[in-house]
């Protein structure tokens, strides 16, 4: 039996890394086409929904956190075509717009597997839970300022550029309490599912279309954000 090391620590830095791995295993599962990420990371001290899409989920439990997605258009379009297309889909009955309802559900249901498979984990990996909130989608034309409704101790943020298969740009933001996870005990740390299987759980008809988001969606969370 091996000895416990209590020098493993698993930081901030090392959840942005779990989190950058699961945005690039959905996508890449989604679209069949590389996505990769920056090896440099920026210390930032805000987080901001941008244009031309903003997606942001909130998280709590084990530690307080938000994750903020910001997607061009471009990489929007790339990543909602290709994603249904290999769903079955035939391109004709692809939206033609990034501001179109279909997008933002689209991109919305990514969010959730991005986020889902990163708090799965968190469970597995860290021992510990946490919960999120349904991901919400913006089609902006200005910034917003986003902060967690929470009382964060010590807050940090980050933010990791992304690029598509077709070298377009995203970009993935996190802020989290400043926190620290040592290692006490030896534990398995046992992965449960693959990126087929996360597909196949979260798509139940995997050749229909999202349905479109109700009209007074937006007009909700942007009364929610105080604006």
């Amino acid at each position: 039996m091996s000895t416990p090391d209590n020098s493993v620590v698993f930081g901030t830095e090392d959840l942005l890394l779990s989190l950058c791995n699961s945005v690039t295993k959905v996508l890449t599962a989604a679209t069949q086409s590389e996505i990769r990420y920056s090896g440099m990371v920026q210390r930032i001290t805000k987080t901001c929904l941008k244009p031309d899409i903003g997606c942001f989920v909130l998280f709590d439990g084990g530690f307080s956190g938000l994750v903020v997605i910001n997607f061009s258009a471009p990489a929007a379009m790339e990543l909602y075509s290709s994603y249904l297309l290999n769903m079955g889909l035939a391109r004709s009955e692809l939206a033609a717009s990034h501001t179109s309802d279909e997008v933002s559900n689209v991109m919305g249901e990514l969010m959730n597997q991005i986020v889902g498979d990163f708090t799965g984990k968190i469970g597995r990996e860290l021992q510990t839970h946490i919960t999120q909130n349904q991901p919400k989608m913006l089609v902006l034309n200005k910034q917003v300022i986003l902060s967690v409704d929470t009382n964060l101790d010590q807050p940090e943020a980050r933010r990791v550029s992304f690029f598509t298969g077709s070298n377009n740009i995203f970009y993935l933001e996190l802020a989290v309490e400043r926190t620290e996870f040592i290692k006490l005990c030896e534990f398995d740390a046992q992965e449960i599912h693959d990126p087929d299987e996360l597909f196949a759980q979260a798509n139940g008809t995997a050749t229909s279309a999202p349905a479109p988001a109700p009209a007074n969606d937006s007009d909700d969370l942007v009364k929610s954000l105080g604006m």
